[in-house]
């Protein structure tokens, strides 16, 4: 009789995950940086107070780590409702139709590939197995053991962003005055090529290009929020 094997779809899906969570951590660092560097930098082209730049700075860094962290929540908030939803149903259709949804599995395995015979042998063993992990791996693509957590999300996004807006904020504010803006320019050109860079690795895309993109996007940020507060402090604002 044909064994179907579990483990190295849980590895895979595992392993996928994980992946996931570390390229949001990235990318929220990332935010953190742009948005913390763009908005200290600003205050820096219209005053060269110390005060100032730790308080526009700090005030950024909670402000976007609440941000992130709260749309977090609710994003991920709802996708578990739907996923849950659908767990639900699926378990309402195995009970009140269980040889419909045995006949669907079979249908959905042969799609992949299996012949019919194969495909009906192995959805009898999952079913006989586990049922509700079958069709919601198989037809859903859930792992009912693994469902998203709000509060995970929420967590790694305010840790994320957190992380990445004390580099431009320590940049700024540490240096002496006449040396902390290239200094806070420059630390965060070479955070956001590392960045960049490791976010092409996790996706495995080429990494000179994501560099390219975000170092530009960066420099180009701050390059727009130092314009405007130079502006707004040569006039007086």
């Amino acid at each position: 009789m044909t064994e179907v094997p579990e483990h190295d779809e849980a590895h895979g899906s595992g392993l996928g995950s994980r992946l996931n969570w570390l390229r949001a951590a990235v990318l929220g660092a990332n935010d953190g940086v742009v948005s913390t560097a763009g908005l200290v930098v600003g205050v820096a082209g219209a005053s060269d107070s110390r005060s100032a730049l730790l308080t526009a700075g700090l005030a950024g860094l909670l402000a976007g780590s609440m941000s992130m962290a709260a749309g977090e929540y609710v994003s991920v908030s709802t996708q578990r409702d739907s996923e849950q939803a659908a767990l639900a149903q699926e378990r309402r259709e195995l009970r009140e139709q269980p040889e419909v949804e045995l006949a669907e599995l079979t249908e959905l395995l042969a799609r992949r590939g299996l012949s019919p015979d194969v495909a009906g042998e192995a959805a009898v063993q999952l079913t006989e197995r586990d049922a509700l992990r079958a069709h919601a791996r198989v037809e859903l693509g859930i792992d009912p053991d693994d469902l998203t957590n709000p509060w995970h999300a929420a967590g790694a996004s305010f840790v994320a962003f957190t992380v990445g807006a004390l580099l431009p904020l320590l940049a700024i504010v540490l240096p002496p005055a006449s040396y902390r803006l290239w200094i806070t320019v420059l630390s965060v050109l070479a955070a956001l090529a590392f960045t960049g860079w490791w976010s092409a690795r996790l996706g495995a895309a080429p990494p000179a290009r994501a560099v390219v993109r975000n170092v530009g996007g960066g420099a180009l940020a701050m390059a727009v929020t130092y314009a405007a507060g130079s502006l707004l402090g040569a006039a007086g604002v």
